[in-house]
């Protein structure tokens, strides 16, 4: 398995799109709109390694709203992709790690995710992926 992605945190969506993919020479991917979670999202491919997802919020009472008002625009998260998200996220609770989703849920572009807590990383967001429907890539 390994890294997935690298998600960063944005204000202005098309914006970063476009500095992001002409800094890295990369193109822009796909995007996914969430009302749910309150994002949009666009994936940039980079020429070696994970993708680069950016994250927008749709209003500020959102988790990503929240995180740029608190944090400013940058690193909002490492994502790492796993074979059974299921057994995972069971893994790390009995471990007596603090989880933000003890139960994976539906994601951006298909994934099934779970959030672990920063506190139990040193600070770090870390959500663990399943691809399943729609993959980066």
């Amino acid at each position: 398995m390994g890294i997935h992605h690298l998600g960063i945190a944005v204000t202005d969506l098309e914006a970063a799109a476009q500095q992001y993919a002409l800094l890295l020479g990369t193109t822009i991917d796909h995007g996914h709109d969430s009302e749910e979670l309150g994002t949009r999202a666009l994936a940039i491919r980079t020429p070696a390694g994970p993708m680069i997802e950016l994250v927008a919020p749709y209003a500020e009472d959102t988790p990503v709203g929240r995180f740029i008002a608190k944090r400013g625009e940058g690193m909002h998260h490492v994502a790492y992709e796993v074979a059974d998200i299921d057994a995972e996220c069971a893994r790390l609770l009995a471990a007596g790690v603090e989880m933000i989703d003890e139960a994976p849920r539906a994601g951006l572009f298909g994934l099934q995710v779970a959030f672990i807590h920063p506190d139990a990383l040193r600070g770090v967001l870390l959500e663990i992926v399943q691809p399943g429907g729609h993959q980066y890539g």
